[in-house]
């Protein structure tokens, strides 16, 4: 039997950073398992000594406008339908645990690349603080050069600029006109 294949790319845009942890909310990853978002959160409440509070925890209001305001989502009461409870979080680790929970061949394949998804989104984070870091000390170093430059600029300048008229005599033999 051959298992679907995840689209890698949904993966990677789905990951959010909420309460300075990076997560998928639970209808990505129902979506992603092949699943419906009911079954999922099912499945975690059946099982919910298995997610603490930093493994899932659910949206508050004010996370849910933010991410509205951000994403098109449907608005609370619209009669066109919509999620009625705010959205759950899953962590990295939460997501490890729902391979616990969910068995299906697309569930298992599906949290392979998550994770994988959540290690690129590492790498990355610690690419950006290397190349700050790098960026930092090029700033200050040009900064000194800047200074250096600036001073040779002044320099020639005043090299350049024509001397003010001197009341000494110029060197060498000159007919001396005034006797």
């Amino acid at each position: 039997m051959r298992t679907p294949t995840v689209n890698l790319a949904a993966i990677d845009t789905r990951i959010l950073t909420l309460r300075g942890a990076s997560v998928l909310l639970d209808s990505d990853l129902a979506a992603l398992y092949g699943v419906p978002t009911k079954a999922l959160l099912q499945a975690v409440r059946r099982n919910v000594k298995r997610f603490p509070e930093d493994f899932a925890f659910q949206l508050t209001n004010h996370e849910v406008s933010i991410l509205r305001s951000q994403i098109v989502t449907a608005k609370p009461g619209d009669p066109r339908g919509g999620r009625r409870p705010n959205p759950y979080a899953f962590t990295e680790q939460g997501v490890a645990m729902l391979s616990s929970v969910l068995r299906s061949p697309v569930a298992v394949r599906a949290n392979i690349e998550i994770m994988r998804a959540f290690v690129r989104l590492r790498r990355a984070a610690l690419v950006s603080r290397e190349l700050m870091t790098l960026i930092e000390d090029l700033s200050k170093r040009v900064d000194t050069h800047d200074l250096a430059i600036n001073d040779l600029v002044e320099s020639i300048r005043q090299l350049i600029a024509s001397p003010t008229k001197s009341r000494t005599r110029p060197i060498g033999f000159t007919a001396d006109l005034e006797e």
